[in-house]
């Protein structure tokens, strides 16, 4: 039996990493790597801001590529 930390730990999204990276890569101040991942919301506040003037849109590129972006669920897209 494991402890409740581990199992946690083992969890991982249902997103594709390589399909995340593309989408934030290229389509990322639309918001589109968001709407991907179930972040509605936050999908539509980077829509309307293009991306946080492009700032926004380029954390989370960094936070994709380092394994630290989150789906809506709160688990860690990474690289299977």
């Amino acid at each position: 039996m494991q402890p409740q930390g581990m199992e946690q730990a083992a969890m991982k999204s249902d997103s594709d990493w390589t399909t995340l990276l593309l989408l934030s890569l290229f389509l990322g101040a639309l918001g589109v790597d968001h709407f991907y991942t179930g972040k509605t919301m936050t999908g539509i506040l980077k829509l309307i801001t293009v991306g946080g003037c492009g700032i926004w849109a380029l954390i989370d590129l960094i936070m994709v590529i380092t394994g630290g972006f989150k789906d809506s669920n709160g688990l860690p897209v990474t690289n299977k």
